[in-house]
């Protein structure tokens, strides 16, 4: 593969397509790459192009041609979405996966990234986690249909590489807050979950808000806007060797917190002073799950918000969907 006498795998003038620029990992990207001068961003609303689709995404591969993709969009939700929809999770996540990759290497793509999750990795990892233990043991119950969908990704990207010369890398996000989050009030994630919880009880003078599990569990949280920076780092500067072992890259601060504590810091960002109850008859999800971000960190990228100020930040925009001031 050439590179630009910069030595940087993507250049300004790539037309660049992120599936899934509508997401909150998407519209991060895309605001990333627009910050590092990227002019010619492509992008397709849900209604202008189904990713699970195949003929449709070929077609479209077919007619723009783009140089470089990033696949951020994902069936994606908190442990009650992924418990109750298994099928959902799986099969449209697999669809979109391999519609997008497979258009990518076959319309000449010449570098591809694909966002995975902390997810894949299995429930009783050592800690931190290294990229190594993929597939050394068995995965969390309460998300496995969507973790073995990122795995089926990450390792489609890797054969691609070895087989064909494809130029795919994955990255592994960690726990993802931020502005363009899901506040519904089932299916999203633990922060956007535990915002929306805290404000509505604000507003209602509730006495107490009942938060799920025991609040032991420990867990990690990035920016959407660290991980977009990632993303356009590591498009300019990782490929690696077809020989490694390991072809994918964990992305995270490296600090995790109980969830308790979470809830806490956000009833504080929020201005929620009441109780806060635990229910310990639903389910915590693993342990622990803090990401090694070493090899990151080798790669020169690492992450810049502060959790304190990221939850502000990421009220504001949960507010500023509500036409709240």
């Amino acid at each position: 593969m050439t590179t630009p006498d910069d030595g940087l795998l993507i250049r300004p003038s790539d037309r660049i397509f992120v599936a899934g620029h509508r997401g909150m990992a998407g519209s991060a990207i895309c605001r990333a790459l627009q910050r590092k001068g990227y002019a010619h961003i492509l992008t397709a609303t849900r209604q202008e192009l189904d990713l699970e689709d195949a003929v449709a995404v070929r077609a479209w591969f077919e007619a723009n041609r783009p140089e470089v993709v990033v696949l951020a969009a994902a069936k994606v939700g908190g442990i009650y979405a992924n418990d109750t929809y298994p099928a959902d999770f799986l099969l449209q996540n697999l669809k979109i996966q391999n519609n997008v990759i497979e258009s990518a290497w076959r319309c000449g793509t010449r570098r591809l990234l694909f966002l995975g999750s902390s997810c894949i990795y299995p429930r009783a990892c050592p800690q931190p986690i290294k990229e190594e233990y993929l597939l050394t043991g068995p995965l969390e119950p309460t998300n496995e249909w969507y973790a073995i969908a990122k795995i089926a990704g990450v390792k489609l990207c890797q054969a691609l590489r070895q087989q064909y010369g494809f130029d795919a890398i994955s990255l592994m996000p960690t726990n993802l807050y931020g502005p363009g989050d899901n506040y519904h009030p089932t299916h999203s994630h633990v922060m956007a979950a535990l915002i929306r919880r805290f404000h509505e009880a604000r507003e209602a003078v509730a006495p107490s808000v009942t938060c799920w599990g025991t609040g032991t569990p420990l867990r990690e949280f990035l920016h959407a806007d660290d991980l977009g920076e990632a993303c356009v780092h590591t498009l300019e500067h990782y490929s690696p060797d077809p020989a490694e072992p390991v072809q994918h890259l964990n992305v995270g601060t490296g600090v995790d917190l109980t969830i308790k504590e979470l809830a806490e810091l956000v009833a504080r960002t929020v201005g929620y002073t009441g109780e806060i109850l635990w229910d310990a008859s639903k389910p915590d999800g693993t342990s622990k799950k803090q990401l090694d971000v070493s090899r990151l960190s080798d790669v020169g990228w690492t992450a810049k918000i502060k959790l304190d100020q990221g939850i502000l930040d990421a009220y504001r925009a949960f507010r500023d969907l509500n036409h709240e001031t």
